[in-house]
């Protein structure tokens, strides 16, 4: 591995709320160049195996992943965990943990979407659904643009999904502390999932990284899907003010729905230093 290696470490299958198999996941990620892979469910490790020995076949590094969700400062933030060890005890429990009560969530999502004349929600998002444990507001969204009552993805969350609408139900994740604990423990590396999508005021954003660093964090994603330019400028100072490691994942989740696909992002700014470099000893090695 080097600097300028295509890594995407960030990504989502079917055990989560992607809509591709780990083994397809793969194999497109190999096709388009990518050479270090990552797959990163929200709160699920049990895509893993698979992934590993698809890219193992395939000829690709690949890195152990994870997306843990975690409430900071009234938000649910996103903290990617890279190169652990999978069957650490304690971050097993962790996600478990995590992962737990996003079933009665969904009911209540599904209840208010009915009270404005939406009946059938809950069942109509389970058929999106790989692992009913981990039913998310993603599944709600695809169901809704196929029932064409939303246009798109932007339309769903805006008149239904956020924060006062109906079908919004916020919900208590982990605390950052404990999220960036379970990954280092388990031998990863703590990473700050797609910073510029929180809505966070300056302050708060100061405070999610001085708190994520002193836990022991060691990265942030500077490049992303959900990144434009003006982000990955201000996420490399950030980066460098904060000491952190630079992470590179595309965050894809469909062919129809990402808005970027795997291995397509730009090489990360020469200023910083790459968050795999660190992570050379935990890289499952392709076949040869």
């Amino acid at each position: 591995m080097h600097a300028l290696s295509n890594a995407d470490l960030h990504s989502h299958s079917t055990h989560s709320d992607g809509t591709l198999r780990p083994a397809a996941l793969a194999a497109r990620a190999q096709a388009n160049g990518v050479t270090l892979w990552a797959l990163t469910d929200h709160d699920e490790l049990g895509g893993l195996p698979e992934a590993a020995a698809a890219a193992h076949d395939l000829g690709m590094g690949f890195l152990t992943g994870v997306e843990l969700s975690v409430s900071f400062a009234g938000e649910t933030v996103h903290i990617v965990g890279l190169g652990f060890d999978a069957d650490n005890a304690d971050l097993r429990a962790g996600v478990a943990h995590t992962r737990g009560g996003r079933l009665e969530r969904a009911r209540a999502m599904a209840d208010g979407l009915a009270a404005v004349g939406l009946p059938g929600a809950f069942e109509g998002a389970l058929r999106y659904v790989g692992n009913p444990d981990l039913i998310s507001r993603t599944h709600f969204a695809r169901w809704l643009i196929d029932t064409g009552v939303c246009a798109d993805f932007s339309a769903v969350f805006r008149r239904y999904l956020s924060t006062g609408k109906p079908g919004f139900v916020p919900h208590r994740w982990a605390a950052l502390g404990d999220a960036v604990r379970w990954i280092t423990q388990a031998g990863g590396v703590a990473v700050i999932a797609h910073p510029g999508r929180y809505p966070f005021s300056p302050s708060a954003e100061y405070a999610l990284f001085s708190e994520f660093h002193t836990h022991g964090g060691r990265g942030v994603e500077v490049l992303t899907g959900s990144h434009g330019q003006a982000d990955t400028l201000k996420y490399t100072a950030m980066a460098a003010e904060f000491g952190l490691q630079a992470s590179r994942g595309s965050d894809f989740h469909s062919p129809e729905e990402s808005r970027t696909d795997l291995g397509a992002l730009p090489d990360l700014p020469g200023t910083l230093t790459p968050v795999w470099l660190g992570l050379a000893h935990r890289v499952q090695p392709p076949r040869r």
